[in-house]
């Protein structure tokens, strides 16, 4: 039955290594879950075709037995009026339902092997899909943390790549800073130390205009 050939193939199938190979396992697994519903979906209406066959069987198995019973006794009948001719009409429909019979009762041994094996496939597969549903659960939680986890290593490298950069930005400005005040520091130093010469200057040109007075008044002095 290509059915339960189908639901065998998934049944073989190793979750593990398709997972493994699989470029996205989570929709891999997700996939393998729905075939799985779809086949069990399939086989449970197999199942309940095969046991209303099974009993359909069962029925015409028990009529036929029903029917050779009674022709058996209407050959007991006939005999018994000795109508040899009908007794043996009656004894040859005996024979015909006996072999009816028993072809129904084989019938009805192989529908209800193939019942079983449907009813068995249709567990093995029900608990291979609750496996798999959980695999698939479990994987979706790996899969979930492993993107919480990664989104707040991610999140956590951005916040320090801007904490980094605003303590190199705070730096360039306390550095920024200093060298202004260095550079005012000088400029002060400068025009305060150029203040002094000046005064130095001044003090000298003083001098030597009081000495140049001096002299002047003494050379009309004694021109005088």
């Amino acid at each position: 039955m290509a059915l339960l050939e189908r639901v065998s193939t998934l049944l073989r199938a190793n979750l593990n290594d398709l997972l493994a190979q699989a470029e996205d396992p989570e929709k891999l697994a997700r996939q393998l879950v729905l075939d799985m519903e779809n086949q069990l979906m399939q086989i449970k209406t197999e199942v309940a075709i095969a046991i209303a066959d099974q009993h359909l069987l069962q029925k015409k198995q028990f009529a036929q037995q029903e029917l050779h019973t009674q022709w058996l006794r209407k050959a007991e009948l006939a005999v018994s009026k000795q109508q040899d001719d009908l007794a043996r009409a009656a004894l040859e429909r005996a024979l015909f339902t006996q072999r009816i019979a028993e072809a129904l009762e084989q019938q009805h041994a192989e529908q209800t092997a193939e019942t079983e094996a449907l009813r068995a496939a249709y567990n093995r597969l029900q608990q291979k899909l609750s496996e798999t549903q959980a695999r698939v659960d479990l994987l979706s939680a790996q899969l979930r943390r492993s993107r919480a986890v990664h989104k707040a290593a991610t999140t956590q490298s951005a916040l320090q790549t801007a904490s980094a950069q605003a303590t190199l930005a705070r730096l360039v400005a306390a550095v920024d800073e200093a060298d202004s005040r260095n550079h005012a520091s000088r400029v002060l130093l400068a025009a305060s130390s150029e203040t002094l010469e000046e005064r130095f200057d001044s003090l000298d040109r003083t001098d030597k205009i009081e000495a140049l007075l001096l002299e002047l008044k003494e050379r009309q002095h004694r021109l005088a």
